[in-house]
């Protein structure tokens, strides 16, 4: 077996604090990969990754085939769940989570057919560099792909954050820094070129003109696979982007900050991220599903699992199912050994025990550590602080642990924000150097949870008074359209009203017209008839009169003739 570590390269800058921690990675990392076998039941929760839970397309009773959605992203930052066999779906229910806290959560139970039958696949895209990054990006996140370093932050999101075109370096991490953990070890010694594939897809996506591999300088034997993978690529396709920068073995050197740091020289501020230095950084079997997901069309279903420490029977990384309950990766293993009390999810300084081992491997599982208490230090009560500074020397954020130790015990939750509160990458360095042995780490995650809490609910209340303002503003608006509309209606009423008088009165005065005319004439006719009889009267009386005269004339001068004689 060639030397256990391998020189470190020249020219790294280092970071903050850290801690030199025993190695416990064999004998894991010195066997094979092993393909973890079928099981009869799988269990999908839908909420396996940062972001919004993911939505169900399948219903109890539906067969699905390996590799079929199961679960649709709901939001920007969600990914899609697939198929880890085939199968039928037994049940969509709560089933509980591998959380420190022993949730449960809304899963898709599968129980699988033993036929292993493959779902149509997406379409392989051999010819990738003719797609473009939108498209690769659309497929990472059909395929639900996230961070397998343990973040699970949905890698199409991460990309499209980056701003394509934006990225001058790729860093793929692979420091692996747990003393326990070993799934990428051996990825990189056993496929290390679906790693630098993948790396190639990325370059591409991405517009980067260069990509550092972080390898610390314990794993030698993946420094060599890669390298000739490299080297490989370089002969083949001119490909001379990629470099291995080989790091020191200080935890916590994975962490993406300290990892930057350390290659780079470039210190991300509080409050920044590392894509706004033109940089993007993922994990190395992240790297190696972009590969299958988008060239050969494989949906993210199964992962590599380390399963190790003193109270397993045979501890080797297998090749999982997600999905598949923990209890039957550890009977893959040979079961557990006299003795256990304790199974972690993780290492031994970021891990958290599990309150049972029937609770899924998921995506973010990259190692079952099962522990007897010979396999750890006693751990001594806690006392109290002695202000010795240990922890804000050793911590590789640059924080004030004490300080936040403080505000999170006496929940001063505001004055724990103030001080960087979630800038704590929860890695457990001040813990183990504290001489009080006070559990820092466990109060920062709850001051937390307790502020992550209090925003959910500030967020309820929002989205609450939210909905009543709506509520509110919608009654009013339909009132409004209501009044407007009867008013219209009224309006429309009116003028058809006038308008048919209108009409009805114009047709009216058209029809006594001739009549008026007639009665008007008839009038006058009888006027001019009542003017003659007048002047017939008239003529007549004056007839009379001028025949009166005429008599009396006559008698009169008969009467004087009379008396003449």
């Amino acid at each position: 077996m060639p030397d256990a570590r391998v020189s470190v390269s020249p020219g790294l800058f280092g970071f903050h604090g850290g801690l030199h921690v025993e190695d416990r990675k064999a004998p894991a990392c010195d066997r094979p990969i092993a393909d973890m076998p079928l099981v009869d039941e799988y269990i999908l929760p839908l909420h396996m990754h940062i972001g919004a839970p993911a939505i169900p397309v399948v219903q109890a009773g539906d067969r699905v085939g390996r590799g079929q959605l199961l679960a649709r992203p709901d939001d920007f930052v969600s990914a899609a769940i697939h198929a880890p066999t085939s199968g039928t779906i037994r049940a969509i229910e709560p089933r509980p989570l591998p959380h420190p806290g022993g949730l449960s959560a809304q899963s898709i139970v599968l129980e699988a057919d033993g036929e292993d039958r493959a779902a149509e696949p997406f379409e392989p895209w051999p010819d990738y560099r003719e797609k473009t990054p939108v498209e690769i990006r659309s497929r990472l996140r059909e395929a639900g792909i996230v961070g397998l370093g343990g973040a699970v932050f949905p890698t199409a999101a991460k990309i499209a954050t980056a701003n394509p075109g934006g990225v001058e370096t790729l860093v793929l991490n692979g420091v692996e820094c747990e003393s326990t953990i070993s799934c990428d070890d051996r990825l990189m010694q056993e496929d290390p070129m679906a790693i630098v594939r993948g790396g190639q897809v990325l370059l591409h996506t991405v517009g980067a003109e260069r990509c550092l591999i972080g390898i610390e300088d314990n794993k030698p034997l993946a420094v060599q696979a890669m390298q000739a993978a490299i080297d490989r690529l370089a002969a083949e396709e001119d490909e001379r982007r990629f470099e291995i920068k080989v790091v020191p073995t200080i935890y916590p050197a994975g962490g993406e900050k300290q990892l930057i740091r350390s290659l780079t020289g470039i210190e991300i501020p509080r409050g920044r991220h590392v894509t706004d230095y033109r940089m993007l950084c993922l994990n190395v079997g992240t790297t190696a599903h972009c590969w299958r997901a988008v060239v050969e069309g494989r949906a993210l279903t199964e992962r590599i699992v380390t399963v190790t420490g003193g109270g397993v029977s045979h501890a080797q990384n297998f090749r999982v199912r997600i999905g598949t309950p923990m209890a039957k990766v550890i009977e893959a293993a040979g079961g557990y050994t006299q003795g256990v009390d304790r199974l972690l999810m993780g290492g031994p300084m970021m891990g958290f025990a599990l309150h049972e081992d029937e609770v899924p491997v998921v995506k973010a599982t990259n190692c079952l550590l099962a522990m007897r208490p010979a396999d750890r230090d006693p751990t001594p009560p806690p006392q109290p602080c002695i202000r010795c500074s240990r922890c804000a020397e050793a911590c590789p954020a640059d924080l004030l642990p004490q300080q936040l130790y403080w505000y999170s015990r006496a929940e001063q939750l505001e004055r724990a924000q103030d001080y960087h509160l979630f800038d704590c990458i929860e890695c457990g360095v001040c813990s183990a150097v504290c001489p009080s042995h006070i559990p820092l780490v466990q109060y920062f995650r709850h001051a937390k949870t307790e502020i992550w809490y209090a925003e959910r609910e500030r967020a309820k209340a929002e989205h609450a008074k939210r909905r009543f303002e709506f509520h509110n503003e919608r009654i009013e608006r339909q009132k409004a359209e209501r009044e407007a509309a009867l008013a219209k209606k009224r309006a429309a009423i009116k003028a058809a009203q006038e308008k048919k008088e209108r009409e009805e009165g114009g047709e009216t005065a058209a029809e006594d017209k001739p009549a008026k005319k007639a009665s008007g004439a008839a009038a006058g006719m009888s006027i001019e008839a009542a003017r003659e009889r007048a002047r017939a009267r008239k003529a007549q009386a004056q007839q009379t009169r001028e025949s009166s005269d005429a008599t009396g004339s006559s008698e009169r001068g008969g009467a004087d003739k009379g008396e003449d004689e």
